[in-house]
């Protein structure tokens, strides 16, 4: 399953190919191991909402309802919808693919019910492995709907880069839910079945709990919001909420994002590493004699890089690498710099193993890209440059890892 044809296919989202990928993870066998270490290169781009609650409050017709309106908008949607096991098989025992089959032609919806196999918190053991397969699949959205064994499914906040919760009004289960430890993880609660007696009620009771939660001023305040999830009610302004929640709290998705990797443990975590450190020159020929001769290194051939107007030489200096920049012509950016600054450093390159995957995770994480797609750059490599605004203050040049011929997506 990780030769580049089969690994292609489940990157362009190809039904089978991604489901292949899926029953890999689930199985956690050694070549699920080997799949992964490439999923996690390329993950960060969809936006993973977990939905959470007590069992009736009707999480799947919510789901159904958010897929619905996510397509309308054109976003690709994936669904784990988390089923208790059955005793016999193993599997699904409820099987959402059922519940959710109104969806079943569309092309830009991939459903996929997962066993719990006996795993407590509202979640199979690989839930985050299988979000993980989805976003590489280039999913805008995955939708990760927990098995609804009442309480205990805190373990939901863990998967998801935020946490709805669903209740009903008229069956205390709003209140309990909350009592137990839900209003710690939730992020949004929707009181759902809206139209029964007791909404108002009910909707009361949480906006009450939450207003005794002392959270920090300018920090995200969990909305109530009601809706009917079988005739679509609330669902858009819900839909308008998770959008307002990835804008305004990009950091606490960044945070549970890193305790995800940090959880994983480095068996799929290969960090960037130092490439090289550019100085912009004004006197190349100066600069090459400094380093040849006065430290005894070896300057690299001239090389002009065409699209970025300059000329570099490389200077190996062991585990990494220093960068001559100078301007090969007059509307070179390294001009400006020079004229502006004067010789000095100009930018830190890192060195990255899937430049595409890792440019789309930075501008998923909000991180302010002067390339957003990669483009050739000294030796042939693809390289790309993320703006100071967000290293603060220093240029940094991304750059493929050498020894890879394909290029970047």
């Amino acid at each position: 399953m990780t030769d580049a044809a089969s690994l292609a296919r489940v990157w362009s989202g190809e039904p089978r190919a991604v489901a292949r990928a899926l029953s890999i993870v689930e199985d956690g066998t050694a070549e699920a191991a080997d799949l992964l270490t490439h999923v996690y290169l390329r993950t960060g781009r969809a936006f993973l909402v977990g939905v959470t609650g007590p069992p009736g409050a009707g999480k799947s017709t919510l789901v159904s309802q958010l897929v619905r309106l996510l397509r309308a908008g054109g976003r690709r949607v994936g669904v784990l919808a988390i089923d208790p096991s059955s005793p016999y098989t193993g599997g699904a025992l409820l099987g959402d693919r059922v519940r959710l089959q109104s969806h079943a032609g569309d092309a830009g919806v991939f459903i996929r019910s997962m066993a719990t196999r006996g795993h407590a918190g509202g979640l199979a053991r690989a839930t985050t492995d299988a979000a993980a397969v989805l976003d590489a699949a280039g999913f805008d959205v995955v939708v990760i709907e927990t098995v609804g064994v009442g309480q205990g499914e805190v373990e939901v906040v863990r998967a998801a880069d935020v946490v709805v919760v669903t209740l009903v009004p008229g069956t205390g289960d709003d209140v309990q839910a909350l009592k137990a430890g839900v209003m710690e993880i939730g992020d949004i609660f929707v009181v759902n079945k809206g139209d029964l007696a007791g909404v108002e009620h009910a909707i009361a009771s949480v906006e009450g709990l939450l207003a005794l939660d002392d959270r920090p001023a300018g920090t995200w305040r969990p909305p109530v919001l009601r809706a009917v999830a079988t005739t679509g009610e609330g669902v858009p302004e819900l839909i308008a909420a998770l959008d307002r929640f990835r804008d305004e709290s990009r950091l606490a998705i960044e945070a549970r994002r890193l305790a995800r990797a940090t959880r994983r443990g480095p068996a799929t975590a290969q960090p960037a590493v130092l490439d090289h450190v550019a100085i912009a020159v004004a006197d190349p020929a100066a600069s090459v004699e400094f380093f040849a001769s006065r430290l005894g290194l070896t300057v690299g051939p001239a090389e002009d890089v065409p699209d970025q107007h300059v000329r570099v030489r490389f200077i190996e200096t062991g585990t990494s690498r220093l960068e001559l920049v100078d301007a090969s012509e007059a509307d070179s950016p390294v001009s400006k710099f020079l004229a502006q600054r004067g010789p000095g450093l100009h930018h830190i390159a890192l060195r990255v193993p899937d430049l595409a995957g890792t440019l789309a995770r930075l501008e998923a994480g909000g991180v302010q890209l002067v390339d957003r797609t990669p483009r050739r750059g000294a030796h042939g490599r693809w390289v790309a440059f993320v703006h100071p605004a967000s290293t603060h203050g220093v240029l940094l040049e991304l750059v493929q890892e050498e020894g890879r011929a394909d290029a970047p997506r």
